[in-house]
């Protein structure tokens, strides 16, 4: 059943004009980093929902994310926060993440949970709290060395609750002044990505509060330091695919945070809510993959997918598969727009019949490619079944409750 139907799929592309075995390729080489967090107990500001069988350490978070990895062939690489990552030895837990067949990604500084933050970590008025916060950085670039990760993902939580609180232009001044530092001590293979959040949980203003927050900071520190966007962190209707193409086109876009939001916060499954969206982004960046300018394509092929979210009432490796499961589809839909069928409908003005060759090849049923894929990859074709099968979860019930939590 499985052949026939990839049979008639395969027929049905070729004769849209798609190469169907490039766009296995592609899908083949796609990355995406977990967040160890997302393993761990997490909650709102209300309540943790504890849950049986949740890490107890970083080491048993690794283990979890290498399940992932095992049932979608795609996740080889594990992103830490420190300091809810931190352990004593990092080169130990080199070894063990080796030893589970995965890598450790992107390093996420953690400036927002000590006391001495309420008012501000590397943009705060006192500056002794500045230098601790600037001290975490240098820390976490240490940490990423002798780990061998190249990226360095930072979400700052600083801003202020009320008009007349703090001096806006200092801020931006310290932050600068900060990162400053922090970009001088990276080594030339890696990277910043400068992640922004329009509010929460200051409420008045944010210091990097957008984009172009972020934008501008990265250009003031260099060719290192690009934008992460968080697919979550935008004010309702935002067109994130049209920042996705602007930072491209300036050579700035360099990371991804996946999630999904329905008002605001970011830790529902990615394409839960509006998987067009998600569809579009991918759009966007494939369409400068195949763009003339050579820096153009290297920065859109350069960029890192990462999922940041914080399950809270749902199973955590499940959940996990779920949203990597999602954004595969997605990105497998985007593969299949006819890029020159949109163009010829761009330079003729043709504007429905542009919008219904990106449109088509999302309502396209990518099941039996994706079965393909995962078949010719040595992994299953349902990842969710074949772990909920396999007795993993009953495995870990044994750590009970009260897991490593944030």
């Amino acid at each position: 059943m499985q052949d026939r139907a990839y049979a008639l799929f395969e027929e049905q592309q070729k004769a849209r004009g798609i190469d169907v075995e490039a766009v296995k390729a592609k899908l083949k080489a796609l990355k995406v980093e977990t967040p160890s967090w997302g393993y761990a107990d997490q909650g709102t500001r209300f309540k943790t929902f504890q849950k049986v069988g949740v890490p107890r350490n970083t080491f048993e978070k690794m283990e979890d994310a290498a399940q992932v990895h095992k049932y979608t062939g795609i996740c080889p690489a594990v992103a830490i926060h420190i300091p809810w990552d931190k352990v004593d030895d990092y080169s130990v837990l080199k070894r063990h993440v080796s030893d589970l067949g995965i890598t450790i990604g992107a390093i996420n500084p953690n400036l927002f949970q000590d006391d001495d933050y309420m008012l501000g970590s590397v943009t705060n008025s006192n500056a002794a709290v500045r230098r601790k916060a600037t001290d975490h950085l240098l820390e976490c670039v240490e940490i990423a060395r002798t780990v061998g990760s190249k990226d360095i993902s930072m979400w700052f939580a600083d801003g202020t609750n009320y008009p007349g609180q703090a001096d806006i232009r200092k801020r931006v001044h310290w932050m600068h002044e900060s990162l400053k530092e922090m970009y001088g001590a990276l080594d030339s293979d890696m990277r910043m990505l400068i992640e922004y959040k329009f509010f929460e949980p200051a409420f008045y203003h944010t210091d990097l509060a957008d984009w172009g927050m972020a934008f501008n900071m990265a250009n003031k520190l260099g060719p290192q330091a690009q934008v992460l966007v968080d697919t979550g962190h935008h004010a309702q209707g935002t067109n994130i695919e049209h920042i996705v193409a602007y930072l491209i086109g300036e050579y700035k876009l360099g990371g991804f945070h996946f999630n999904s939001r329905k008002y605001a916060d970011d830790d529902l499954i990615v394409g839960s809510v509006n998987p067009y969206e998600l569809f579009l982004i991918f759009y966007q960046i494939l369409d400068a993959i195949a763009d003339s300018d050579a820096k153009v394509r290297q920065t859109a092929e350069g960029i890192a997918y990462m999922i940041d979210q914080s399950h809270n009432i749902e199973e955590k490796i499940p959940a996990m598969l779920r949203s990597v499961m999602n954004v595969q589809t997605q990105y497998a839909k985007a593969l299949l727009i006819n890029l020159d069928e949109v163009k010829d409908a761009q330079e003729r003005q043709d504007v429905l019949g542009a919008e219904e060759a990106v449109r088509s090849a999302h309502e396209m049923d990518v099941t039996p490619l994706l079965y393909a894929v995962r078949e010719e990859m040595g992994v299953p074709v349902e990842p969710l079944k074949a772990y909920r099968a396999s007795g993993y979860g009953e495995k870990i019930a044994a750590r009970g409750k009260g897991g490593a939590s944030w």
